[in-house]
């Protein structure tokens, strides 16, 4: 099993205070704390209202500067908050990437919640892609395992789906063989989040308050991100969830009446989440969250009540 990346640059408060110093020198002086580091960024709170995220790795360094191009575009068109950049921050001799300052969001990722906690605002949750999956601008970053076509990564998933840890990784794969031979994307690239799961999403007393991790964005078929209707609810959220996407208001996308509740486009988030049911499960040793994710996505695309 994979294990979580070795940190290439060690990241402490002492880091960021010098970099604050030399680039934002009216914050310096506030409180530092590091209160996460994950898979690619180390999070360090600034006192009560903002956050320093800073790349702890080369290859996660490009997906900060996807955030700082792509964000300050769509915030404001989106009903959940997400983590715009209030500041940005430089590479130097001593730093060798770009980082971002954010405001500071209370809550914590909705995995640590029950799924059926999580139900209660799919609903919310569906209105927001709705908003985001617009035609996206010519210069979205390219991605290369996010929004393409399913045929293009067909040959991985089905090699990802027979690893003998996968757990009913024949079940899994029947489901990714059903529903990955519809009728391929025709729209127009829209905005795509690229990685929507329980982890990246934000809750505070059991309501969603923000959408994080943009890094993966990216311009294709929105059928990525609606595969966490399967990751993150159960049967009765995820029918929550694509009602509010199939008939939210549209006006202004240029994006037809009717666009959110095509068949096909589902079928095609079904076949991405069992992908992403692989996906976690190769990671479950390494992190319990995603052990739970990888379980929960199994039992929902495999057991439950509205299993097609």
């Amino acid at each position: 099993m994979a294990g979580t990346p070795a940190a290439e640059v060690h990241i402490d408060e002492d880091l960021v205070r010098r970099l604050l110093a030399d680039q934002h020198p009216e914050l310096a002086e506030r409180p530092l704390r590091v209160v996460a580091s994950g898979w690619d960024n180390v999070m360090v709170r600034l006192g009560s209202t903002l956050l320093a995220r800073l790349p702890r790795r080369e290859a996660a360094a490009r997906l900060v500067e996807h955030e700082q191009l792509v964000l300050p575009r769509l915030a404001s068109l989106l009903p959940v908050p997400v983590p715009e950049p209030v500041r940005v921050g430089r590479p130097t001799a001593y730093y060798p990437w770009a980082w971002s300052i954010v405001r500071w969001i209370e809550g914590r990722p909705a995995a640590h919640d029950p799924a059926l906690a999580r139900d209660a605002w799919a609903a919310r949750l569906g209105k927001f892609f709705a908003a985001l999956h617009r035609p996206a601008d010519p210069d979205a970053p390219a991605n290369p395992v996010r929004g393409v076509p399913l045929a293009e990564r067909a040959e991985v998933i089905r090699a990802r789906l027979a690893d003998p840890a996968v757990p009913r990784r024949e079940e899994l794969a029947a489901v990714f063989e059903r529903h990955a031979h519809v009728t391929a994307y025709g729209g127009p690239p829209v905005w795509v989040h690229g990685d929507p799961h329980p982890l990246n999403l934000l809750t505070h007393r059991h309501r969603l308050t923000a959408v994080l991790d943009f890094g993966d964005v990216t311009a294709g078929d929105p059928a990525t991100d609606l595969a966490t209707a399967w990751l993150t609810f159960t049967a009765r959220g995820r029918a929550a969830f694509v009602v509010a996407y199939a008939t939210a208001d549209r006006t202004g996308t240029s994006l037809p009446d009717g666009y959110g509740g095509d068949d096909a486009l589902w079928s095609r988030a079904r076949a991405w989440a069992a992908s992403l049911a692989g996906v976690f499960a190769a990671h479950a040793d390494d992190d319990p969250s995603m052990a739970a994710i990888a379980e929960h996505a199994r039992s929902e695309l495999l057991d439950a009540a509205d299993v097609r």
